[in-house]
């Protein structure tokens, strides 16, 4: 039987592609699509939108009235609140892959998860789960003669900087080499002044033309570096795990969840 789904975020690139893989899929049944009030396609079919296949399913600025098996939320930061609203209301699990999320709201979701069960990632494709697993391992192995920078590239659309992905990095580094996050994070550098510290962590974020998503963890010490590295050829592979951790969370208990307990990669 197909899980109904529903998505927020629908009207933007990601909810495009979670629909159509969704619907390819056969997995899924698309029960609702909300996006923000105001976007130039709500009214429109969203399955035309996305794929090219009528879904008989709208684009609103509202969520549906009847309750879904799961909600995946790609969306801005400002709307997370109301999307955790409804997910208690219809006590429905949630998937969520939006980034840039406050302090606060990482508060309010980790509250929500104990009366829903919800998965948080700030990137859901399976090689990076992968790469944010292995990172801090490979830090702790070298010491504190390496240093270490963090190099993340994206779009020129992505809002938010440094990137979720880069933060995670930064903060399984920090977590399995003790040293304190983020209090030695180094954001770019720049002026006269501006050699490196023992210890400190350096993120450096690139904005340009299209690029999908491509990080880089440097470990570099005198004679040698090295370099983990994990490039997105396209948006698939976080709709992919998006969808993949939608069809994981139905029937689990209340819980904040990670990609890495929907794939089973050692954290």
């Amino acid at each position: 039987m197909k899980q109904k789904l529903i998505i927020v975020g629908a009207g933007g690139r990601m909810g495009h592609r979670i629909i159509s893989l969704a619907v390819d899929g056969m997995d899924f049944s698309i029960a609702g699509a909300v996006d923000t009030k105001g976007h130039p396609d709500i009214g429109k079919d969203v399955g035309l939108i996305a794929c090219g296949k009528s879904l008989q399913v709208k684009l609103d600025d509202k969520f549906p009235a009847a309750a879904a098996d799961v909600v995946i939320d790609f969306s801005q930061p400002q709307a997370v609140e109301e999307t955790l609203s409804y997910c208690l209301v219809k006590n429905c699990p949630l998937v969520l892959g939006t980034t840039g999320l406050s302090s606060q709201q990482q508060e309010k979701i980790r509250d929500a998860s104990k009366k829903i069960a919800i998965v948080y990632s700030t990137n859901m494709s399976v090689g990076m789960n992968v790469l944010f697993s292995q990172a801090g391992k490979i830090a702790s192995m070298l010491k504190e003669n390496y240093d270490i920078e963090i190099v993340e590239q994206h779009h020129r659309f992505k809002k938010d900087a440094p990137s979720g992905s880069a933060l995670t990095l930064a903060e399984n580094i920090c977590r399995e080499t003790g040293r304190e996050y983020p209090g030695c994070i180094v954001y770019g550098r720049q002026g006269k002044e501006a050699l490196r510290k023992k210890g400190e962590i350096g993120i450096h974020s690139i904005r340009a033309g299209d690029i999908t998503g491509i990080h880089s963890v440097i470990f570099s010490t005198e004679g040698e570096t090295i370099s983990l590295n994990h490039t997105a050829h396209n948006r698939d592979c976080f709709a992919r795990g998006a969808l993949r951790a939608a069809a994981w969370i139905v029937g689990r208990k209340p819980a904040l969840y990670s990609m890495a307990d929907v794939l089973g990669v050692p954290k």
